[in-house]
């Protein structure tokens, strides 16, 4: 069925007004599949990427039929991560706008008491993490009585997360007449276990695996060894001068060294991972944003739900951990109709992820070559001459014409241009730098092959430990879980920091 304009569904005049407002006019293939099936209250399964147009297609429906008037949540939307909370919250907020919907935003590392305080107040939806969400559930500062909707957002990440069990504790406690709408990238056991006991014949939505990349990203990957990455990764920046970049880590330790390593480069580096404050991550992206620092440093779990426009290159350092995440990290750039680049760096026992992201990707990765020093400076001095052929088009030179008359009375023109581009060209700093090495990533498919016997179940990944709390007030946490931080509690995997 072609796509069409909103005007297609049954939205009313101020959701109309709203997406006009945000200059949405065509619906993306996943928002269209949705819509057509969301407004008649039918369990949904979405499988479809970070970036597809997701919150769009499930904040739609819920704005459209919440009942302004009841004090208490009606729509409950759970997210693997704080920014991917806040960004949801922003999302619907705007949606739904011009009828005055208003949403919360739940999630770990945040003062408790100031959401006991917002959740006490009018609230149609709630967006959160499910440590944070289960703690509000079993203090009482939170009640599902009035539920009509529950949203599953990147499921297969807060599988990943460790948060099964909270998911399966918060799914007994809602309401039984309510709809289910469960997105995710892709269907490993654990979450086609929780459908099985908690959707009513749920309809199936696929988004194709060719509009998972977009064409406008060039897409490379160094052959390189550990050891050689850091100096090749600074040698990239000189050479590309990206405008804005992110460099992907895998965990929080090599996140916090390659910042330091950075801006000991003499490049302007700031990280984010989870082991930060929400306060120190939000002035980093807002420096970011303002293009105050060079590179953002960030891991796969910190990066989740970030709204960038102008990235111009990704970097990853660290192969991602599957295929699925490096999708996520690429589509930071290539955004509003822009070029990006992406450029991944697979040690010689990663080949494996090479094919795999390209099997999931369905496109080749050109090989890019190890840069060398050489084309590092003869980068930089582009850069430059860029910059010096700007100031002469400005022509506001007078005030240093006499300067520059008075150097050429003594040297030649050539010799005087070639000092300044000495002078200004920033060339590749040595300092040495010591990384911690990380271990190989190996694919999913080779790590079954090797430890199927431990894995009988299909469980698929992190965190899933085969039983589920039947309610929150049937089964009291022991000691140890009472006593953990609500800070998104079971983030258990480094790489997934």
């Amino acid at each position: 069925m072609p796509l069409q304009h909103f005007d297609q569904y049954p939205l009313s005049d101020e959701l109309k007004q709203a997406l006009e407002a945000l200059h949405f006019h065509t619906p993306t293939p996943v928002q269209h599949e949705t819509l057509s099936v969301a407004f008649s209250k039918q369990d949904l399964i979405v499988k479809s990427q970070t970036g597809s147009g997701k919150t769009a297609a499930y904040g739609l429906p819920i704005c459209e039929m919440v009942d302004w008037a009841e004090n208490k949540p009606q729509a409950l939307i759970l997210v693997p991560t704080r920014e991917l909370a806040m960004q949801v919250k922003q999302d619907l907020t705007s949606l739904g706008r011009f009828k005055r919907i208003k949403a919360a935003a739940i999630y770990g590392k945040a003062p408790f008491q100031a959401q006991k305080i917002e959740l006490a107040q009018k609230n149609h939806i709630v967006c959160g993490t499910p440590g944070r969400i289960l703690d509000h559930l079993e203090k009482g500062t939170l009640s599902l009585d009035n539920l009509s909707f529950f949203v599953l957002d990147e499921a297969d990440e807060m599988l990943n997360m460790g948060f099964i069990e909270d998911i399966e504790a918060i799914l007994s406690n809602v309401p039984s007449e309510h709809q289910t709408l469960l997105f995710s990238a892709t269907m490993p056991a654990p979450i086609k276990r929780i459908a099985e006991r908690f959707m009513t014949n749920p309809e199936h939505v696929k988004v194709k695996a060719k509009e998972m990349t977009v064409s406008n990203i060039q897409q490379f990957y160094l052959d390189i060894h550990e050891r050689k990455k850091f100096d090749t990764l600074t040698r990239l920046l000189d050479i590309q001068s990206p405008e804005l970049s992110i460099v992907f880590g895998r965990t929080k330790r090599r996140v916090d060294e390659l910042t330091e390593a950075l801006n000991l480069r003499g490049y302007t580096a700031e990280g984010i991972h989870g082991d930060l404050t929400q306060a120190k991550r939000m002035v980093a992206l807002r420096k970011f944003k303002e293009g105050s620092i060079d590179v953002l440093v960030a891991t796969d779990v910190a990066a989740r739900g970030l709204d960038i426009s102008g990235v111009t290159h990704v970097y990853n350092f660290d192969v991602p951990q599957d295929p699925e995440s490096y999708v996520h990290r690429i589509g930071r750039t290539g955004r509003a109709g822009r070029t990006g680049m992406a450029m991944t760096f697979i040690t010689p026992r990663e080949k494996d992820m090479l094919r795999a992201i390209e099997q999931t990707t369905k496109r080749k990765m050109d090989r890019m070559k190890e840069p060398t020093l050489d084309e590092a400076i003869e980068g930089q001095q582009q850069v430059t001459v860029d910059r010096l052929r700007t100031i002469i088009s400005e022509n506001n030179l007078n005030f240093y014409m006499t300067a520059a008359a008075e150097l050429l009375e003594d040297h030649d023109s050539v010799t005087v241009v070639a000092a300044a581009i000495k002078m200004m060209t920033k060339e590749p700093d040595a300092t040495p730098v010591r990384l911690t090495d990380e271990a190989p990533m190996i694919s999913k498919r080779n790590r079954n092959n090797r430890s199927s016997s431990k894995r009988r179940d299909g469980g698929g990944g992190g965190g899933y430990r085969g039983k589920s709390r039947s309610s929150y007030g049937d089964k009291k946490r022991s000691s140890n879980d009472r006593n953990r931080s609500s800070n998104d509690r079971r983030q258990k995997k480094s790489y997934n920091n």
